[in-house]
């Protein structure tokens, strides 16, 4: 078993990262790699660039703590748990934190670059105010980039 944690300070209100962090279906839109994300219930599935999809189960979603829990469901995996927590940091930015733990370890090491990238990207559509994720919950690109409405 192994565990990884990523993080990154986000210049913008930990609200409105919360409202991208806490749509499980439009991780693809800052996770790079994937091209697409459906759920049905509790059951989110990824779809790898190669087309493969990947089924997950999504343990927490929640809004008060802004907590996002998912485990990988697929048979390469013994064990495995990733937490995105959206920390707010009480100056209009925020610290999302995205850990893994996984059982082969090296899936975490595998993961854990992954979720690097996504934690960049989610960071340049925020600072930068545009991007596909901002777009799909409806933010306005001055208040993602730290301004006011």
């Amino acid at each position: 078993m192994a565990t990884l944690r990523r993080e990154i300070r986000i210049h913008a209100p930990a609200s409105e990262v919360w409202k991208v962090v806490g749509r499980p279906e439009i991780l693809h839109l800052w996770f790079p790699g994937l091209t697409n994300c459906t759920v049905d219930g509790n059951v989110r599935i990824i779809f790898l660039g190669s087309g493969m999809p990947m089924p997950e189960e999504i343990i927490t979603n929640d809004s008060l703590q802004r907590r996002f829990q998912y485990r990988i469901t697929v048979p390469i995996f013994k064990f495995h748990l990733a937490t995105v927590d959206v920390i707010d940091l009480f100056d209009d930015t925020c610290l999302v934190v995205y850990s893994t733990e996984a059982d082969p370890g090296v899936m975490a090491l595998v993961i854990g670059g992954a979720t690097t990238g996504a934690l960049e990207e989610l960071r340049k559509q925020f600072e930068s105010g545009v991007g596909p994720a901002l777009d799909a919950v409806g933010i306005n690109s001055s208040v993602a980039a730290g301004g006011t409405v």
